[in-house]
């Protein structure tokens, strides 16, 4: 099954640093192992940064800041909430609009079409990337 030209579109992003003012730029979307380490620097860390703290190279061309990933835990009184989390990468419609909309693509799609649309895949590649983010979490 071939990715779709929409997720193809949507899938990666990069910034373009020769020019003054920042653009945003796609790419198609490249396979990856299900990892979630693997995954979050593939798919992940160009907005909300190898450290995922918010900075990656293309945050600053985004309309919204990404956010920082490391304080997930802490802004929700010291508990990883790994349920909002989960849905978020899966593109729940109850869940923020910056991961349905033409800039951040819906990932729970992307990984349909990476797993040849296998449920059980697309469970496996969001529940690691969730654990991922959990190992990111600041101690307090």
């Amino acid at each position: 099954m071939k990715l779709s030209l929409p997720i193809l579109v949507t899938a990666g992003l990069v910034v373009g640093s020769l020019c003054a003012a920042q653009t945003i730029q796609t790419k198609p979307v490249q396979p990856t192992t299900v990892s979630g380490s693997e995954m979050f620097h593939e798919y992940c860390a160009v907005c909300h940064g190898n450290t995922a703290k918010g900075d990656g190279p293309a945050a600053t061309a985004m309309k919204k800041t990404p956010s920082d990933l490391t304080e997930l835990a802490a802004r929700n009184k010291g508990s990883y909430p790994a349920r909002h989390v989960y849905n978020i990468i899966k593109g729940d419609p109850d869940s923020p609009i910056a991961h349905g909309t033409k800039d951040m693509p819906v990932w729970g799609t992307v990984f349909g079409s990476l797993a040849r649309g296998n449920p059980g895949e697309v469970q496996l590649r969001i529940s690691n990337l969730v654990d991922y983010v959990k190992t990111l979490q600041v101690q307090k």
